[in-house]
């Protein structure tokens, strides 16, 4: 299953310290036994200040925390070489392999399709391609806008 809304950061430079804080929380803590996956999507746009602290509080967390098996991924562009989050954690790195958009269209495509005789609840996401995954973008997350 995809990640939750509770699963994911979507970094930005006004990222703050504490939602940060928060996902490594979530990630390496004792509950996160949930198999659920944690996600920091565009890492690299965090300032300094706030990739520093990802850095010190993901690593004393590890330390502290009896749990080895966390799912906890990062992503990064790879051409932001002056980004902080990518050298702290280059010794996690891995290079994701590119596609082409018609080929990610085509793994989405087989995917992602609504079953066939599914609750009413998941056929209110058929339209307009048969997808059961949206993106809702708001400038103001939470806020219902």
């Amino acid at each position: 299953p995809f990640p939750t809304y509770d699963e994911v950061l979507v970094c930005t430079p006004n990222t703050e310290e504490e939602e940060v804080e928060l996902i490594v929380w979530r990630a390496v803590s004792s509950d996160s036994q949930n198999q659920k996956i944690y996600c920091l999507l565009g890492a690299e746009k965090l300032v300094y200040k706030v990739a520093k602290h990802l850095e010190s509080h993901f690593f004393h967390l590890l330390q502290s925390s009896r749990v080895h098996d966390y799912r906890f991924i990062i992503f990064c562009n790879a051409k932001a070489h002056n980004s902080y989050v990518i050298t702290a954690f280059d010794t996690y790195k891995v290079t994701i392999p590119c596609y082409s958009k018609t080929e990610i269209q085509a793994y989405l495509n087989t995917h992602l399709k609504v079953p066939y005789g599914t609750a009413p609840v998941a056929q209110a996401f058929e339209e307009p391609y048969q997808q059961n995954v949206k993106f809702v973008f708001s400038d103001q997350a939470g806020m219902g806008r």
